[in-house]
């Protein structure tokens, strides 16, 4: 393959005081590393996005032409009340034929122990329906408010293996279905 993979990272959330975009700038950090990547960190504070759902309407077209370029996605899922954030939702809803076969890893994130894996566990239906391919390596960052240093690093070498994990996982993913999607 000549060209980079291009992976779209999503912020899952406006709030202000959200936490879990540490989670998504470091994962975009990572991703920038790997050989062969080129990483687009989308923050749903910078879409346009009226309305509700998949109509024309609906759509921001700044985002319909990165979610059209894209190879593959890694979604930050913050857990709100043992579920995904409604903003996620809609940036989500508005590309579905953006999505056919192609594979998405997920990170979850929460203030309290779960790390979001309830937020993840919701949120995988949905994308199954949308046509994207979840793929089964997710990470997780459970009290992420205690995760990061004042620089943005992980305070936990461990948090470079399960994203470099989830990484590498979603690369091979996003080869294979693009092939498909190329030749089939």
């Amino acid at each position: 393959m000549s060209e980079d993979l291009n992976i779209v990272v999503i912020q899952g959330t406006r709030r202000v005081q959200r936490e879990s975009a540490k989670a998504g700038d470091f994962i975009a950090k990572v991703g920038d590393s790997i050989e062969g990547v080129s990483i687009t960190l989308v923050d749903p504070n910078d879409l346009n996005l009226p309305g509700d759902g998949n109509d024309p309407e609906g759509k921001d077209p700044k985002f319909t032409k990165i979610a059209e370029e894209a190879d593959a996605f890694f979604v930050v899922v913050p857990e709100y009340n043992h579920s995904f954030p409604g903003t996620l939702k809609r940036v989500l809803d508005s590309e579905l034929q953006n999505y056919i076969h192609k594979p998405v890893a997920l990170a979850g994130a929460s203030s309290g122990r779960w790390g979001g894996v309830r937020a993840v566990e919701s949120l995988v239906p949905a994308l199954r329906e949308m046509g994207l391919v979840v793929t089964h390596t997710d990470a997780y960052f459970p009290n992420v408010q205690d995760v990061f240093d004042e620089a943005g690093e992980p305070k936990d070498k461990f948090y470079y293996q399960s994203v470099e994990k989830a990484f590498a996982e979603l690369v091979w993913m996003a080869k294979a279905l693009s092939y498909g999607r190329d030749n089939l």
